[in-house]
């Protein structure tokens, strides 16, 4: 299948498994899906992911996280830059998910990042998506 946008695709993938309440969703491996699969592990959205190398493009399998009584730990993911229209944020204009409570994966320089690493390390990017 031909994938013109593999970030929207990865996060339709883990919205819909997350809508049904599957533990597990596999989605076709990229150096970008491998950035935003690591910030959602790092920033506790998820619990963990490995690729699985193939001899073709490989897959990355996350592991999606729940609450002990069953409750989503992802309540909304959304596309915020698109192809058809890329959003860029300087360190300042960078956006606060719900005053901290969410965060907004960032491709920076020096790789993808969540926002908050984002400030730390004073560089701004590209807006991909929005986690709450």
């Amino acid at each position: 299948m031909n994938n013109q946008d593999p970030i929207a695709d990865m996060l339709t993938r883990i919205r819909n498994a997350n809508r049904v309440g599957r533990r597990m969703v596999l989605i076709p491996k990229s150096k970008i899906c491998h950035g935003i699969a690591q910030v959602l592990k790092d920033e506790g959205y998820v619990d963990d992911f490995d690729v699985i190398d193939d001899d073709k493009q490989g897959t990355i399998r996350v592991k999606l996280k729940y609450s002990m009584s069953g409750d989503k730990v992802i309540h909304a993911i959304d596309r915020a830059s698109k192809p058809g229209r890329r959003i860029y944020r300087g360190v300042g204009d960078l956006p606060r998910i719900l005053n901290g409570m969410g965060i907004a994966v960032v491709s920076t320089s020096k790789g993808v990042m969540s926002d908050r690493k984002a400030r730390e390390q004073n560089v701004g990017g590209e807006l991909l998506c929005t986690v709450s």
